[in-house]
């Protein structure tokens, strides 16, 4: 009975071997498979937190990309309206000039002739009075046989855009009649408001301060 007992133990020691020897194995399999998912489950937020990135930064891009176009084209334009501004400023300066002086410049023997170059350089409302005007002057500069020569001492823009362009001028003019042969000089300031019509510059205003 007692070598019967004895291998009855030994067979359920190398049992008991065994079954921690299963258990261990289950163990290990069982560790390896949550650690494998585990790392599973860390590496696809990982690379989802990485495509988000990647596609933010892409968004940001694009909009810095059009904040930029943008910024750029508005610049462009801004630039583009100053220089047309500048070359009106420029044309209708010169043009105001000229005519300052084609008003001030009169001789009763060559009226009819002043008359056509100040209406040719005139527009809008100050054409009209100015023709309105002319043929009871044309007769006062006849009969006192009068006469006159301008010139623009100076003259700047006040106010300017594309199309329309005020200018102060101050013009000197020698004046001779009948009754007083000797010139004598008149200081005018003149307001004049030029406006572009086709491709001249043309006097819609003129003012005498």
């Amino acid at each position: 009975m007692s070598k019967r007992t004895g291998s009855a133990d030994v067979f359920d020691q190398v049992h008991d071997t065994e079954t921690e020897a299963t258990e261990l194995t289950t163990a290990a399999e069982t560790t390896d498979v949550t650690g494998a998912d585990a790392a599973a489950e860390t590496t696809e937020p990982a690379a989802a937190a990485s495509k988000r990135r990647v596609g933010l930064a892409a968004v940001v891009c694009a909009l810095l990309f059009t904040i930029l176009v943008a910024a750029l084209g508005f610049l462009g334009w801004r630039q583009y309206e100053q220089y047309r501004v500048n070359a009106a400023s420029d044309a209708a300066l010169q043009a105001a000039k000229d005519y300052a002086v084609v008003l001030t410049t009169l001789d009763a023997k060559n009226i009819d002739e002043n008359y056509r170059k100040s209406l040719d350089g005139s527009t809008g409302e100050f054409k009209d009075a100015y023709s309105q005007g002319a043929t009871q002057l044309r007769q006062v500069l006849i009969d006192n046989k009068a006469s006159g020569t301008g010139i623009v001492v100076a003259a700047a823009v006040k106010s300017a855009t594309p199309d329309k362009v005020e200018v102060l001028l101050f013009v000197d003019q020698s004046i001779t009649n009948a009754n007083n042969p000797s010139p004598r000089i008149d200081r005018n300031r003149i307001d004049m408001t030029m406006e572009k019509v086709g491709d001249r510059w043309l006097a819609s205003r003129v003012e005498i301060l």
